[in-house]
Formats: C-alpha cells, sequence, structure tokens
C-alpha cells in the first residue's frame, strides 16, 4: 500500500468508513516526496527517538520508523486509530498514544517513551493548533530539534528578522528558544483535500546557551508583548499601555534611553539583545 498514493488513501479511508474532520484540520499527504523529506531533515536516526503529532494515515510515521530508533505518535482523532493499526503494523518500533497533545507533559512523555534515546519532534502540524504546540515543544525544554510543517505564513513569522513585516512576539519567542531554520515550501496540491494554503517545513534547533536576559523570562516575555501589542505605535506607547500602572510615561522614556535606544523606536525593530537591555531597564525602574 503506498500511503501518498490517492487511489490507496481513498481505499483505505472507504474500508474504514472513515470521513475527514474539517476541525482537525485534516489534509493526508499525497506526493511522497513530502513525508520522506521531512523525516529526512529531522535528523532523525537509530540513536534517536521521535514523538510526532497528528499522524494521520501514518506516511510520516512510516518514513520515522524507517529512521529512528522508536517513534511516538499523539493522534486526538479516535476514527484514525483502526487505520494506524493497519499501516503501521510493520514496524514495530513504534507506538500510537491516543489523545491531546496539549493536555500531555511532553518532557514526561519524551523520558517514558525515550529511555537512552536523543528526543526529537517530526510533525506535519494542523494549522489550528501550530502556535500553541510549538510554545508547549519548546518549553518542555527536552528535545534536540523540532522539525514541523506548518502553515507558510507562520514558519515565516517563526523566522522573521527583527523589522520585517512578519516579525512579531511570536518570532521573538521561537527565537529567545532555538534557532530556526526555514528548510523548504509544500504546495496546496501535496493534500487531499487541497488546503488553501501554502505549507513550510522548519527546523528549531535550541540554542547551545540560554539568551541572557539578566531578568527572569516571564518579565522579559511581558516587555516584549508589550512591544508588540500595538505594532503602529511606537515603543514607548506600548510600554505605556502595559507598565502605566507602575510607572509615569517619563520613567519608561528613560528606561528606553537607559536601554540605550531612541524614543520613537518601534517594538518590531528590536532583537532579543535589545528586548533584553529595555526588560533590564523597565525592571530597575520599577
Amino acid at each position: 500500500m503506498d500511503l501518498c498514493s490517492e487511489k490507496d488513501i481513498r481505499a483505505l479511508l472507504g474500508r474504514h468508513g472513515f470521513r475527514f474532520s474539517k476541525s482537525m484540520g485534516q489534509n493526508f499527504l499525497i506526493q511522497g516526496w513530502v513525508p520522506r523529506d521531512i523525516a529526512e531533515a529531522s535528523g532523525a536516526d537509530t540513536g534517536c527517538g521521535v514523538l510526532e503529532i497528528g499522524p494521520g494515515i501514518g506516511p510520516l510515521t512510516v518514513q520515522l520508523a524507517q529512521r529512528a530508533g522508536k517513534v511516538a505518535a499523539v493522534e486526538l482523532d479516535r476514527d484514525l486509530l483502526p487505520i494506524l493499526a493497519e499501516t503501521l503494523a510493520p514496524y514495530d518500533n513504534v507506538t500510537v498514544i491516543p489523545g491531546d497533545v496539549m493536555k500531555l507533559d511532553l518532557a514526561a512523555l519524551a523520558a517514558e517513551q525515550f529511555p537512552g534515546l536523543t528526543p526529537l519532534v517530526c510533525a506535519n502540524l494542523p494549522y489550528n493548533i501550530t502556535t500553541p504546540v510549538i510554545t508547549a515543544l519548546l518549553d518542555a525544554g527536552c528535545f534536540a530539534a523540532v522539525t514541523v510543517m506548518i502553515q507558510r505564513e507562520v514558519a515565516l513569522r517563526i523566522c522573521a528578522a527583527p523589522g520585517s513585516a512578519d516579525y512579531g512576539a511570536f518570532s521573538v519567542f521561537c527565537q529567545y528558544h532555538t534557532v530556526p531554520e526555514f528548510l523548504f515550501e509544500v504546495p496546496p496540491e501535496c493534500f487531499l483535500p487541497a488546503p488553501k494554503v501554502t505549507s513550510a517545513v522548519i527546523r528549531l534547533v535550541p540554542r547551545r546557551e540560554a539568551s541572557q536576559t539578566l531578568v527572569d523570562e516571564a518579565f522579559f516575555f511581558r516587555v516584549v508583548k508589550a512591544a508588540f501589542a500595538q505594532r503602529r505605535k511606537t515603543l514607548l506607547n506600548g510600554l505605556t499601555s502595559a507598565f502605566g500602572d507602575r510607572l509615569s510615561k517619563e520613567q519608561l522614556r528613560q528606561a528606553i534611553a537607559a536601554a540605550g535606544l531612541p524614543e520613537g523606536i518601534r517594538g518590531e525593530r528590536l532583537g532579543i539583545p535589545e528586548f533584553a537591555a529595555l526588560a533590564l531597564a523597565i525592571r530597575q525602574a520599577v
């Protein structure tokens, strides 16, 4: 059975009486090069354990199973479980975990499923949960790399440079924790049914040295969110909205100057070092 053949897919789904769920963002791959190239990009080998999220009918799972020491695939749609039992039957190094990935302790899951192996993530993520899933994966702090196919728009946002139109608070979050790399695009015609947008594959590799902020992460990201909350306004105005109950506008103006930034700058022009200096200056003023 070819899990990327539209004919074979329709026959497989028909045997199991499966119907696509729009609410779960289900789009199955019909081009074999896509799961192969994603699995290859993940860097998985026999010394790795790979967490997959949303395996669907298993085309990426099969590619990962052929490379990795162990694959743990979390699937929310219980209607897909009997299909996966059929398509993954030849692979004894795959465990399918029924459930919602957002309700799991990912660090504990990796420790339980991949003892002695380097934990990785490789997945074709549903568009509607991309941001919270990536956030949870990075917060888990245990994965050596995260390789995911997501909506191209979100991929560009994650990899965006300061000052660009795509740059935002989520860009800073991902770049604070990792070094993101935009790998390749996947057009809509590679899926059944075809989505209305182009997809892209990115790889996020944790930074070898943690970003130095000189303040706690929570406060750092509070400053970041304040800077992007009102993109069309200056940094000073954004900070005033977030910290105005504790600091006067003049104090915030002085904090911006203490961080070495011009008064009229906008938040989207700041990189992680600038945000770190700004967060420290505001913390000292509070």
